[in-house]
């Protein structure tokens, strides 16, 4: 069996990677890790160090869930790709094939509540609500296009 897991070492990729290690791990899978940079929209040089500085980031923690995924007896391999991360994980899919697409429903939930969870917790609906009005998700999109089953993996319960 070949997963492909989205994989940006956000609060919700975590869990989704966690599911996917104790979901299908005795399964035996190979998995790749699939993690997508998108470009910062300005032509600085700033612009350039913040990409990089990005890129070299994402790639660590993505090697490093690798490595985690490895320690549990897992084949996994790491995908980093750049651009807008809809069409690049579809690309992906495309070209890779794999027998199931692993993502984790995407929120702006933080990580704490902290003094100014509730207002945190409003704001970033709202911020969410606009992000998916404009642009639509990045599930939504792979849903009606990918090629592959697709697994959405809920990350909190709604409160």
């Amino acid at each position: 069996m070949d997963i492909m897991l989205t994989y940006d070492n956000s609060r919700n990729a975590r869990i989704a990677l966690d599911y996917v290690r104790r979901t299908f791990g005795p399964l035996h899978p190979t998995i790749t890790l699939i993690s997508v940079v998108e470009d910062v929209g300005s032509a600085t040089a700033g612009a350039d160090d913040l990409f990089n500085e990005q890129f070299q980031s994402q790639k660590a923690d993505t090697e490093a869930a690798a490595a985690e995924l490895a320690a549990h007896g897992l084949t996994a391999t790491v995908i980093l790709a750049q651009g807008d991360a809809r069409k690049m994980i579809l690309r992906a899919t495309e070209e890779r094939r794999p027998d199931l697409l692993v993502l984790a429903r995407h929120s702006h939930q933080p990580d704490a509540g902290g003094a100014f969870g509730f207002i945190t917790k409003r704001i970033d609906a709202l911020v969410e609500e606009f992000d998916h009005m404009t642009f639509g998700s990045v599930s939504a999109f792979l849903a009606r296009r990918a090629k592959c089953p697709l697994l959405i993996v809920p990350t909190h319960s709604e409160a």
